[in-house]
């Protein structure tokens, strides 16, 4: 349990000394980790943040993408969020829930006197309304995540009471994020499957307008609880994917925050006086997902793929043999990234034992015995999806290389990253860069993807074990349980080879000198609420 401490540690400023110019900070030292830059900061002005991909729907039911959950963070707040140190604290809501003995009943209180973006009043019919949305809407992504919730009901004013169909211990934690996101009932009605191009949250800042693939605009919303504390007139949030021209743009002066900066790009700012680096661990994941049942879309029966990776695991596991973590993250990342082989990061409060050390070692002559008894013919062609960052370009192009040697083919297709979703989703494809920037509950980084039919399982993986394991590590609260389920999980998973994990990302930020209020937590969330321009 000590290890939760330092995997959620909010926001560890680096410098670097070795003689040149160094990275600045102004962060405050806690416990010998710098934590958050706690400069004051004057009122107004606008923030343009640099982002690595266009977002996908800016509507919490049906959006999956990471710099997505970061534009909701200027916009829409939840019923609960993260601290710095990775401890659950109420947000929309007044109070932490309060669960019955036996789990199956959770009452939350809402927070008195707030107002959406467009004037309405939160109250506890609104709550519910978004939770049965988040839960029933066809397409919802949220739906696995508030599968247990039987029922929601006000049962009073500021009331919500939840009936439980089983005990559901990753609950709160769900509700820190998407799930627990509360839009405008105004606006739902008026809208609705079209709230993405007009969305209407709590937060301290107001949607304005998106322009597809160049930028999205906030504006300092007046009806915010806690407008006082929101400094910034506006943020503008600019999809730029290429890390050289983000770093370009921080040098001019043109943005101010750099998102998900690659390890070069970090290591080429590093001289920069007047840039600082923020930098958490990662909760989540990057690796492949490969189609093996994936025909019918997202939601539906698995069926059957027929192509050598779907239709034989010994297929699926020569792939995986071929592949190098230790030397994909040297070359790649410059061994600034953690290899990786399970959903669940090491870090977390509830991890099994599985180490970077304990991933399986690249075999190529095992992966081409493999082939062999699969009787398949070599070399085994694929068509590798990923998305158009020049980062994820190299990754594709060295397991192109590393693959070759054991008898696979690998052709490479670069996609916008909303249009590789969309075609992931529908199980269009044969292998794709699959990533998830992590929960603070292993079932978030489980369950949604590897649960048979779950709202995020573009793989096709329909395994009842799997899906036993999944319900008994929601079910048990005692923590020596959960890790000991969630071993035996992770290991089926491996066996499955349906997602194969490469690697671990770190949250890098870059952000200029002359802003601070800048909050970069575990999650991987870049937080602008309290930012501002030096006084």
């Amino acid at each position: 349990m000590r290890r939760k401490a330092v995997a959620l540690v909010a926001v560890a400023l680096v410098s670097f000394t070795s003689g040149c110019a160094s990275l600045q900070s102004s962060a405050t030292e806690v416990g010998g980790v710098r934590k958050t830059d706690d400069r004051s900061v004057r009122d107004g002005g606008t923030l343009t943040v640099a982002l690595n991909s266009d977002p996908d729907k800016l509507d919490p039911t049906l959006a999956q993408t990471l710099v997505g959950r970061t534009v909701f963070a200027g916009m829409c707040e939840k019923l609960y969020d993260i601290d710095e140190d990775g401890t659950v604290v109420p947000q929309l809501a007044a109070s932490l829930p309060v669960t019955s003995a036996d789990g199956r009943t959770v009452t939350i209180q809402v927070r008195p006197g707030l107002k959406f973006s467009d004037g309405t009043r939160l109250d506890a019919d609104a709550v519910v309304t978004s939770l049965l949305r988040h839960r029933d809407l066809p397409g919802s992504a949220r739906g696995t995540e508030l599968a247990p919730v039987r029922k929601a009901e006000a049962t009073g004013p500021l009331t919500v009471r939840l009936t439980l169909d089983h005990a559901y211990v990753p609950l709160t934690g769900v509700l820190a994020d998407r799930a627990g996101m509360v839009m405008s009932p105004t606006a739902l009605e008026k809208y609705g499957k079209n709230f993405t191009n007009h969305p209407s949250c709590v937060g301290p800042f107001r949607f304005v307008e998106r322009v597809g693939g160049d930028r999205i605009v906030l504006k300092k919303d007046p009806n915010y609880y806690d407008a006082d504390q929101v400094h910034l007139d506006g943020v503008v949030y600019k999809p730029i994917p290429d890390g050289n021209v983000r770093l370009a743009n921080l040098r001019s002066g043109d943005l101010q925050i750099g998102d998900q900066m690659a390890p070069v790009d970090v290591r080429s700012a590093l001289t920069e006086p007047k840039l600082q680096l923020f930098n958490s661990p990662s909760l989540g994941y990057q690796g492949l997902g490969l189609n093996v049942g994936n025909v019918k879309g997202l939601g539906q029966k698995p069926g059957r793929i027929d192509t050598p990776i779907g239709r034989d695991v010994r297929v699926r596991e020569a792939f995986e043999l071929a592949i190098d973590r230790d030397l994909l993250n040297k070359v790649v990342f410059q061994g600034m990234y953690e290899p990786a082989c399970g959903p669940i990061s090491p870090q977390s409060a509830i991890a099994p034992g599985i180490e970077p050390q304990d991933c399986p070692k690249r075999d190529v002559e095992r992966a081409k015995k493999l082939l062999k008894e699969a009787g398949v013919k070599t070399p085994v062609k694929i068509e590798l999806k990923t998305s158009t960052t020049p980062e994820q370009g190299r990754v594709g192009q060295v397991l192109q290389a590393m693959v070759k040697e054991a008898g696979f083919e690998l052709s490479l297709r670069p996609t916008e990253y909303a249009t590789m979703l969309s075609e992931t989703d529908a199980g269009d494809y044969d292998v794709f860069t699959s990533g998830w920037s992590g929960r603070l509950d292993p079932d978030g980084n489980i369950s949604n993807f590897l649960k048979t039919a779950g709202a995020m399982n573009a793989y096709g993986l329909g395994d009842p074990e799997i899906d036993k394991l999944i319900a008994e590590g929601r079910s048990v609260a005692d923590p020596a349980r959960r890790t000991e389920v969630y071993d035996e999980l992770t290991r089926r998973v491996q066996d499955a080879h349906a997602l194969i994990y490469l690697y671990r990302q770190k949250n890098y930020v870059v952000a200029s000198k002359d802003v601070a209020g800048i909050h970069v937590y575990g999650d991987g969330l870049v937080r602008v609420k309290n930012a501002g321009y030096t006084r």
